[in-house]
């Protein structure tokens, strides 16, 4: 059981945190977007931001799921 938890639990969380890197630098708005012009209840319609709080939240779910895995197997 431990060794079936660290083979699927290692990849992800490797794959998971990479991912969220990546999103991070390249997702996340940059100062000069016209982000800044919009009011900030409206901020969730912008696609570009849309698409960035997505997989930003995909991403960092993954890591903590596989991290709650990864300590699972470790207890056991």
């Amino acid at each position: 059981m431990d060794i079936i938890l660290y083979i699927i639990a290692g990849p992800l969380f490797l794959i998971s945190i990479t991912g969220y890197i990546i999103v991070q630098l390249r997702l996340r708005h940059k100062d000069e977007s016209d982000l800044d012009d919009y009011y900030y209840e409206f901020e969730d319609r912008h696609p570009g931001y849309a698409k960035y709080m997505k997989w930003s939240k995909i991403t960092l779910s993954a890591a903590c799921l596989a991290a709650l895995l990864l300590f699972l197997a470790v207890v056991i």
